[in-house]
């Protein structure tokens, strides 16, 4: 064999070959007080040790179970109650989180209906309302409505347990719903104002995952780069466009459910 031809034997899959140099002691640091808290009070979660509407201890306790200050045990729960883990109730104290939404997609739920079956306490904020005509043709046919459509533009964000729950943007067709101009939606959200006087006869859910830019992760008090669900909705009276809705869900806080048996697909 030739001395000078360099060895172009591969090595086997099978025994990979090491370098010394390659292999360094790692030593793993000690968690930030505050994570050991978060993350020994998650696993009381998790393991079923504490369960739904138990109260978690306060922090004075906390503070002394755990030997920090307030501020390492606050930021603790802060994180945990951001991951929809626990609720703080005030005047109360704080509690573990009733078990996540679970919304069927071939259902349309009622967002303040939601709320209240988890024993959470609902409240909305309207942040937008407004009236426009839709003049160009490519929105126009992504809405599903007729070029120099009027409709009427709402954003909002639900609360519970002064939580963000989800941000809601809905536009209304007035030439379906006119009454709709008339109302402020001051006391009702305009998902539940819709779904108790208006009838539909079809709906359309379309889901995808996206991830909180910095606007939205301060809207939903979540960090930035956190998933996020957004639903895409519409319904339909014999043919006419009622609503579009996007509604976007802190994907922590939630799950949701299609509810299906043999036989061929739905469309």
């Amino acid at each position: 064999m030739d001395q000078n031809r360099p060895n172009t034997t591969k090595p086997s899959l099978s025994e990979p070959e090491f370098k010394s140099e390659t292999i360094r002691r790692v030593r793993v640091k000690p968690l930030p007080i505050h994570q050991s808290i978060q993350s020994d009070i998650k696993n009381k979660i998790l393991s079923n040790e504490w369960h739904p509407g138990d109260r978690v201890p306060t922090e004075q306790a906390l503070m002394e179970i755990y030997n920090c200050s307030r501020m390492t045990v606050n930021k603790a729960l802060s994180t945990l109650v951001a991951a929809g883990m626990i609720v703080r109730k005030r005047r109360k104290g704080s509690f573990v989180a009733m078990p996540r939404v679970e919304e069927p997609l071939l259902a349309i739920q009622d967002i303040r209906a939601e709320v209240l079956a988890t024993d959470g306490m609902y409240s909305f904020t309207l942040l937008y309302r407004g009236i426009r005509t839709i003049t160009d043709a490519v929105e126009a046919t992504h809405i599903g409505i007729p070029v120099n459509a009027r409709m009427l533009c709402i954003d909002v964000m639900h609360y519970a347990d002064n939580l963000p729950f989800a941000l809601e943007a809905r536009q209304i067709n007035l030439a379906v719903v006119p009454e709709a101009a008339e109302e402020e939606f001051t006391d009702i959200p305009p998902g539940s104002w819709l779904l108790s006087n208006i009838p539909w006869s079809e709906g359309e859910h379309s889901l995808r995952a996206i991830s909180a830019d910095d606007v939205l992760a301060r809207q939903l008090s979540v960090s930035p780069g956190t998933a996020c669900i957004s639903i895409a909705r519409r319904t339909w009276l014999s043919g006419e466009l009622i609503t579009f809705v996007r509604l976007i869900y802190p994907g922590e806080r939630h799950r949701f459910l299609v509810r299906f048996g043999p036989g061929p697909n739905p469309a």
